[in-house]
């Protein structure tokens, strides 16, 4: 063994053993029990970032534990690889995306390997090969067969820059959420997939079948799905028959002032074609995003459409206004406006100087709409027949009125819309349909697929080349044989996302899309990646999840057992990003420190799920407590002390050691198993280690007889626990601590619970419920003696002094509590 630590050296030469010895293939094995770990798969933009290093390390500590447990392991890795920053790169270099695609994924393995993560290699996938995405363009097809996806012309949030649609969750404070543009409204033909048809099965789950998610990630899903129970109701507007409207406050309806409508409302289009303001309003609405949260901060803005609608209660006139803050796709594209206990209504009457009347009043608080609405439940005044009735008192007397009458009824409404899956770039999925003057939209048969998306492709920033390419768009009608055109938009990248996880599992398969190797894997045991992805791909691969269940492709309802949200990796209390200029590339940092270190620092400075403040003088402490281990093994490797048996009479230090062995085994495991605070592991990791340190007594006299066997135990137990963090360091103690077997099949050490038995109890002393001292006790000693040693504790004796002793209350093994004034 080298006095000196080099840990390049100790590297490379760790990571040929692993790669000779194949040792993360993952091959399904029904004798063993399965653990699948997996961390959001990266973009391949080329470079790792310190949030790669952290969340990829997380992964990686979780898998290689789990496998000293015993467990067969999955950890695979694969790159999400389609998608708009390849394709802008491109066009600033001059290069086809899918080159400079394959490049970057070339350069960032290798970096990943120079980590050391424990990555299943031989399962790697790539989302803009052919043989990955065939699969999702086939489930595409059954599912356009069974109407499970449809086209259809909507207002959508487009993006000038980007030049293609994004979904509502694409949509970030107004801008999208790759290049930060202002986003705009813009009708055009998509296609969608149904996500509705499972709003109230995704939802339910999350309060039954999901416990070991966070409960942050199942409140954003929760309040993004939305449902809202409600009622229908019929606004009459002569001359253009009944509008309907839902509403959740039925019993605010004696207090409609207006009705609102969306811009793209028929209503609101019929008015625009007389009036000349009505139109230019259109158009500016036509310039604002349309993502809810947006128009929830948005300044309100509208104007009358010159029509009035009849209260179905009372008979009234009310304006029928256009609004900006009205979505055309959310409901019936109008609300029944109550500004009186509505925010947003009561702004937008103030502003317009629309009537305001309160229906509801409260014993609770007191009411002034001069100064706010009342948003709350109370009873009804004002309301006619429905004076004095509670809220739900007044929806059902209502709900049974209107449907009587047929002009309302009871609904269930959801936030959650249809999921728009087409974008009109270039670099992603082609949409495998086949448009035909006579016959339609037209899937392209599975015998022609994959559709493949050309590869040597010079594209500009006109948008997507796809619609010049003649040999591309011009094929034959599959139902008929006419001419017909290829459609040209490309599926969103989340489409190639939301499905990954299963295809690991039959990464080689090439006669179907998932075989029962998905079974055996799934669902996914252990889940990583940031929480911003939670209305997002978290909820769609949990409906995709479902889409392949119910085409029989697996039997689970739910992709990730488990859910770890990590937090992000900050400098100088900022998030690290290439426009603040503050990122720290990871390689200098492991070329300097070793991948070692950096992997023991972005795990010892905060829990997983907390943000991580970046500190090159954090990394270099964790380097001089790789350094202290590597002296410890040196010097006891080189006292020729392996191999020694433990004595069977053991000195009191000795003892003590072995107990502090078993407890720090305890509580890592615990740390590494149930709670993932890899924090507190390390920190109770350093403890051991500084009395194994004061065992070895390097400075002193040398080992006491049968030192040599307890510390090394004590030496084997800290390079096991420190294995799934440092692998390297790790794989080179162990070989040189005289183990025959390969660190990766060594297994988490059995603890003897009869050693943790202690003749000794620490007992806390206080004086007036304050500490003044700490007494180390036989554990069988009595309540007197007890008491009488905590009175003569030296410290608690200075502050009892003088004064009487009233009482002495003893919690037995804990405290002793002395009441003196």
């Amino acid at each position: 063994m080298k006095e000196q630590y080099d840990p390049a050296d100790i590297e490379i030469r760790a990571q040929a053993f692993w790669e000779q010895q194949q040792t993360y293939r993952a091959v399904e094995d029904p004798d063993r029990e399965k653990f699948y770990c997996l961390s959001m798969f990266p973009y391949p933009s080329g470079k790792l970032h310190m949030g790669h290093v952290r969340n990829y390390t997380i992964g990686d500590v979780i898998s290689r534990f789990q496998r000293m447990l015993g467990k067969n392991v999955m950890q695979p890795m694969g790159w999400d690889a389609f998608g708009m920053p390849a394709e802008n790169a491109a066009i600033k270099h001059g290069l086809p995306p899918a080159q400079w695609t394959y490049a970057n994924i070339e350069q960032m393995r290798g970096q990943f390997q120079r980590l050391g993560f424990a990555f299943d290699w031989s399962r790697e996938l790539a989302t803009c090969t052919p043989d990955y995405y065939r699969w999702e363009q086939w489930l595409f097809t059954e599912l356009f067969k069974s109407d499970l996806v449809y086209q259809k012309v909507a207002p959508v949030n487009w993006c000038p820059v980007d030049q293609t649609v994004l979904a509502n969750e694409q949509v970030e404070d107004g801008c999208c959420w790759r290049c930060g543009t202002v986003v705009e409204r813009k009708e055009i033909s998509q296609w969608f997939m149904r996500i509705t048809a499972y709003a109230d099965e995704l939802l339910k789950a999350l309060s039954d079948d999901m416990p070991g998610w966070p409960d942050a990630v199942k409140t954003m899903q929760t309040n993004w799905i939305g449902r809202s129970e409600g009622l229908e109701i019929e606004f009459d507007i002569p001359g253009f028959g009944p509008q309907a409207v839902f509403t959740t406050r039925p019993d605010t309806l004696m207090g409609v002032t207006y009705l609102a409508v969306a811009a793209q409302h028929p209503l609101a289009l019929k008015a625009a074609e007389s009036s000349e303001s009505i139109s230019a309003f259109l158009d500016e609405c036509a310039k604002v995003q349309s993502s809810e949260a947006a128009m929830e901060t948005m300044e309100k803005k509208g104007m009358p459409l010159g029509i009035e609608a009849v209260h179905p209660v009372t008979g009234d006139r009310v304006p029928v206004m256009v609004a900006n803050f009205v979505l055309m796709g959310y409901g019936t594209g109008a609300v029944m406006a109550v500004p009186g206990h509505d925010e947003r209504d009561y702004e937008f009457a103030r502003k317009y100087d629309l009537p305001i009347r309160q229906v509801i009043e409260s014993d609770e608080e007191d009411i002034n709409l001069d100064k706010a609405p009342f948003t709350g439940r109370g009873r009804l005044i004002n309301s006619g027949d429905y004076d004095g009735m509670n809220y739900d008192e007044a929806f059902n007397a209502l709900a049974d009125r209107f449907e009587q009458a047929g002009t309302g009824n009871r609904r269930v409404n959801y936030r959650l819309r249809d999921w728009g899956v087409s974008r009109q770039r270039y670099w992603g999925a082609p949409v495998p349909i086949i448009h035909c003057g006579d016959c339609g939209a037209q899937p392209v048969p599975a015998e022609d697929l994959p559709v493949r998306l050309p590869e040597d492709v010079t594209i500009d920033e006109t948008g997507s080349p796809l619609g010049r390419m003649p040999e591309f768009v011009n094929v034959a009608c599959p139902s008929c044989g006419k001419d017909a055109k290829r459609d040209t938009d490309t599926f969103d990248t989340f489409v190639e996302s939301s499905w990954y996880f299963a295809r690991f599992a039959s990464f080689d398969q090439d006669k179907t899309m998932l075989d029962d190797r998905a079974n055996y894997w799934l669902p996914v045991d252990q889940y990583i990646g940031g929480i911003e992805h939670a209305i997002l791909h978290l909820l769609y691969a949990r409906f995709f999840t479902r889409l392949l269940r119910d085409k029989g492709m697996v039997t689970i309802d739910e992709p990730f057992k488990r859910l770890l949200t990590q937090g992000m990796v900050l400098k100088d209390g900022a998030k690290m990003s290439k426009s603040k200029g503050n990122t720290v590339d990871p390689q200098p940092m492991i070329d300097k420190y070793g991948a070692d270190t950096l992997r023991l620092f972005m795990m010892s400075d905060a829990p997983p799920e907390q943000s991580l403040d970046w500190s090159e003088s954090g990394v270099e402490g964790a380097a001089r407590f790789v350094k202290r281990l590597w002296r410890m093994l040196f010097t006891h490797v080189s006292r020729g002390a392996t191999g020694a048996t433990r004595p069977a009479e053991l000195s009191a230090s000795q003892q003590a050691l072995i107990q502090a062995m078993y407890k720090t085994l305890l509580k890592t495991r615990d740390d590494y198993e149930r709670r993932h605070t890899f924090n507190t592991a390390i920190a109770a990791i350093r403890e051991f280690t500084n009395l194994t340190w004061k065992q070895m007594n390097i400075e002193e006299t040398g080992y006491a007889p049968g030192d040599d066997a307890v510390v090394h135990e004590a030496l084997e137990a800290i390079v096991l626990m420190l294995t799934p963090i440092i692998p390297h360091a790790c794989h080179e103690w162990w070989q040189e601590l005289g183990n025959p077997t390969d660190l990766m099949d060594a297994r988490w050490p059995e603890v003897d619970e009869s050693l943790l038995v202690s003749d000794t109890v620490s007992i806390v002393v206080q004086v007036n419920g304050k500490l003044r001292g700490k007494l180390e006790v036989a554990s069988d000693i009595s309540k007197d003696e007890l008491e009488k040693a905590a009175l003569n504790e030296p410290n608690a004796a200075r502050f009892i002094d003088g004064k009487t002793v009233r009482r002495v209350i003893v919690v037995p093994g804990k405290l002793v509590n002395i009441v003196a004034t």
